[in-house]
């Protein structure tokens, strides 16, 4: 399985919403800027993840794109399955009985564990937490930017 160019932007714009304080609405020609996504092609993610119910846009000169719901109650999965549709490591995973081997096949057997095991960490993944991850990693490169400048400047 590889993500899509939608789904990793779809995630970016989601955790970038995230970021915000609850309540605050951020414009998506300001996220599209941000995050380095064109904004035609956000403005389309943003209609899609509307129609799954995971933002809400407003509109007028405050106006933007929001979370529908808290952070804690989206997941990655959540958010790629709205944009790329269900996980499928393999073909042969679509529905049971798809493939005429998988009563007899070790690898649809694995395929089918790897998957389940996917599916699980990516909807016990949520946005709350990644939000967290994310200021903890920001924190920490502004740290490292400070003791930077404190080297060139003592140099």
């Amino acid at each position: 399985m590889q993500l899509s160019r939608r789904g990793d932007y779809g995630l970016r714009l989601i955790l970038e919403l995230a970021l915000l304080p609850p309540g605050e609405v951020a414009p998506a020609a300001t996220v599209a800027e941000k995050q380095n996504i064109p904004l035609p092609f956000l403005n389309k993610i943003i209609g899609q993840l509307v129609v799954a119910g995971l933002v809400r846009t407003y509109r007028g000169a405050s106006g933007g794109v929001a979370l529908a719901r808290p952070a804690a109650k989206i997941s990655i999965l959540d958010v790629v399955e709205a944009l790329d549709g269900p996980v499928l490591l393999n073909y042969c995973l679509r529905a049971a009985g798809d493939c005429d081997r998988d009563y007899i096949c070790p690898i649809y057997l694995a395929w089918g564990q790897a998957q389940a095991n996917l599916i699980q960490f990516l909807r016990s993944t949520t946005f709350d937490h990644l939000a967290l991850q994310a200021r903890q990693l920001m924190a920490a490169q502004g740290e490292r930017n400070d003791g930077q400048q404190a080297v060139s400047t003592a140099v």
